[in-house]
């Protein structure tokens, strides 16, 4: 298994009160999995996927990446993970908008300090999410569908074996969520492991294993099978 989590549990504290916004959630994923998480705004998909990208520690229960547990990891290590095997597309595109598509692609090879040229591993990715075209221009020029493209390519440069994506199709028309969901169902498709939330029961049927979280807990929906 690429990824492991084993009884997750995270707690929180309101008003001298104590909740569990996740209640013992196991979840894996192995390699060409594509797993949907549907559930509706405060169920706690956010919380699990920042869990699972090792930005939140869990308040119990393990998280393991490649056999490596997170609790026995350090920043450096867990920064290493997220620069190159572990790739998160957080809600919104974080495109910068005074760097081009291309360079915005590039950016997290720039920022790991790594040597060597890697534009064009750059371009086959942006000719692979249907941007290519669009290398030069500034983020002002996109349309919203394209920015989350940017952002797709960008995760994907250093080719990680799990790609992570929170709510990738919010504020998306449903033409253009349609066509990042096909997107996605391609990059499953070739090997990459890929976990996504979504609030559109709709885009369930996309993955290989589907389910609904309700009250931080996980109910899968139906094995599920791909268009």
């Amino acid at each position: 298994m690429i990824l492991e989590a084993r009884c997750v549990k995270k707690e929180y504290r309101r008003g001298g009160r104590s909740f569990l916004a996740l209640d013992g959630i196991s979840l894996s994923a192995g390699e060409g999995d594509f797993i949907c998480i549907v559930g509706r705004s405060g169920s706690g998909k956010s919380t699990l996927l920042n869990i699972l990208a090792g930005l939140l520690t869990p308040t119990s229960g393990s998280v393991c990446f490649e056999g490596r547990e997170y609790g026995s990891l350090n920043d450096r290590d867990m920064s290493e993970i997220r620069s190159g095997p572990l790739g998160y597309i957080m809600q919104g595109h974080g495109v910068l908008p005074n760097f081009t598509v291309l360079q915005n692609t590039l950016l997290p090879h720039v920022m790991a300090g790594r040597s060597g040229d890697v534009t064009e591993t750059a371009m086959r990715l942006l000719e692979q999410v249907g941007i290519a075209p669009l290398a030069a221009q500034y983020p002002s020029s996109l349309s919203g569908g394209e920015l989350r493209r940017v952002s797709i390519a960008r995760a994907l440069l250093s080719s990680p074996r799990l790609l992570i994506a929170d709510e990738p199709t919010s504020d998306l028309d449903e033409e253009t969520a349609e066509e990042i969901m096909r997107v996605f169902d391609s990059i499953a498709k070739k090997g990459t492991a890929l976990l996504m939330v979504t609030h559109d029961m709709d885009f369930a049927a996309y993955g290989t294993r589907s389910y609904r979280m309700a009250s931080g807990q996980l109910f899968e929906i139906k094995p599920g099978g791909r268009n």
